[in-house]
């Protein structure tokens, strides 16, 4: 198995080639630090895996993957990168990734996204999950108008319509509207999974 590591720190490079070193069935470790080094080496080395930075110096590596991808590679790619900007996830799932893990994470799980990645399986590191997670729910809490939120926060101690209208002084007729409202808007079916979901929020 041929691996290639591409990134335009040299120490990043050594850093992987390191913990790579100790595993069995890779036979060669291959390096690249722009663009046209890794096109070249995927051309004529053909390497299983590809692990690429998103960001060269100047250069996207995405542009990696995208034009490998035009010509037919049967090369896997996996990014490995210091963003977790929803923007970059974005792009490079668009781009046809096999796997996205931070640079933070620990040496054995980005040898483990290895893995998983030439197993034929995706890899999406566990912190971009919870981010993306995070976001959608942030972006669904802010439908909510202010009275709304007041509503949720007093249904997601598990009080009913009545006892949340004693603590918010409204009728509840006037709190059964809002929790209706709020379902609606967070696309859900039951009071209860409305307050998980602000649970979730606090939890992160």
């Amino acid at each position: 198995m041929n691996i290639l590591i591409v990134d335009d720190h040299p120490l990043v490079r050594k850093g992987i080639t390191s913990a790579l070193s100790f595993e069995d069935n890779i036979d060669t470790i291959l390096e690249a630090s722009n663009i046209d080094e890794a096109l070249t080496l995927i051309n004529f080395k053909k390497p299983d895996l590809a692990i690429v930075d998103l960001n060269l110096g100047k250069e996207d590596g995405l542009e990696i993957i995208k034009r490998a991808k035009n010509k037919g590679t049967n090369t896997k790619f996996l990014i490995l990168t210091s963003s977790l900007k929803q923007e970059d996830f974005k792009r490079s799932e668009e781009a046809g990734i096999d796997g996205y893990i931070l640079k933070e994470a620990f040496s054995e799980d980005i040898l483990y996204a290895i893995h998983v990645v030439l197993r034929g399986k995706k890899f999406i590191d566990p912190e971009i999950v919870k981010y993306q997670a995070e976001s959608t729910v942030h972006n669904c809490l802010t439908e909510l108008t202010p009275r709304e939120y007041d509503v949720l926060l007093e249904l997601s101690k598990g009080l009913s319509n009545y006892e949340i209208g004693k603590e918010l002084f409204i009728s509840e007729h006037t709190v059964k509207k809002h929790v209706s409202s709020i379902l609606l808007k967070l696309n859900l079916s039951h009071r209860t999974q409305a307050a998980l979901l602000l649970n979730q929020v606090v939890n992160f």
